[in-house]
């Protein structure tokens, strides 16, 4: 199989990397896009037996998956300067938030097109991804395409498109609510004087510990709460200030905000 990625930023050159530890394209099978001429050299460098070049100086694609990196906010500039036509045979696939298959298909004049929500995790293996596909693709080439995100972690496939701006909310934008709160969880740690990098080790290992209790308790949220809140002790103190602030209403109220734009993308 051969892979082109139009936009080579961070989660164009991740999907790239697993692609290659996993050995599921040979690195002359890869072409990255940049739409940055000063980016050229370093990437050059990160994938030394690939193609490398730039959105004006490819004027044809001998691939066989074309992977849509860009930016949301500029496909429809991009799409509209392509130097190339796409093939009938070739697939698309886009990890742009937001871009519905009917418009992906409108501006690239191109049926076979599956939309996927990936989220930054990937870099380690470690994410999980959203993912949907137009009529007419095959069960074997979804299969394909399956294949390939599992290399960057977990996939999930969707029936109904419309869900996968509830997952850019949920999972493609959760890795940056979690930061939030281990965020203010240092920075308390600061305050009742213990050294930040202290702080740091604390609050990452406490979220690393419950993560693995989640994964393997067969206990509701609930009830893992329930277990370390006891009547009257430092942790419901915690959780009686959260909900008087509504702080569950706060953080679900800033999720649907970025359903909501994410939706908005789509223009």
């Amino acid at each position: 199989m051969k892979i082109a990625i139009l936009g080579a930023g961070n989660m164009g050159l991740s999907f790239s990397k697993s692609f290659l530890k996993y050995e599921l394209i040979k690195p002359e099978n890869l072409h990255l896009i940049t739409r940055n001429q000063s980016k050229i050299s370093k990437i050059a460098e990160e994938f030394p037996k690939s193609g490398v070049s730039t959105f004006e100086e490819t004027t044809q694609l001998d691939a066989d998956l074309i992977i849509v990196a860009v930016k949301p906010q500029d496909f429809q500039h991009v799409a509209q300067n392509f130097q190339f036509t796409l093939k009938e045979n070739q697939m698309v696939l886009s990890i742009m938030a937001g871009i519905k298959i009917e418009k992906i298909q409108k501006l690239l004049n191109h049926p076979l097109v599956v939309r996927a929500m990936p989220n930054s995790p990937t870099l380690l293996g470690m994410g999980i991804t959203g993912y949907t596909a137009a009529d007419g693709i095959s069960f074997s080439q979804l299969i394909n395409i399956e294949r390939l995100l599992n290399s960057t972690g977990r996939s999930v496939y969707l029936e109904n498109e419309d869900l996968l701006d509830g997952v850019t909310a949920l999972s493609g934008s959760g890795p940056a609510y979690f930061y939030y709160i281990i965020d203010a969880m240092i920075k308390a740690g600061v305050e009742m004087g213990i050294e930040e990098n202290l702080a740091q080790l604390f609050v990452k290992q406490t979220m690393l510990g419950a993560y693995h209790l989640i994964n393997n308790s067969e206990k509701s949220l609930e009830e893992l709460i329930k277990d370390v809140a006891s009547k009257g002790g430092t942790t419901e103190a915690a959780l009686k200030t959260f909900e008087e602030q509504h702080l569950k209403e706060i953080l679900k109220g800033g999720i649907l905000n970025a359903e909501k734009r994410a939706k908005e993308l789509n223009g």
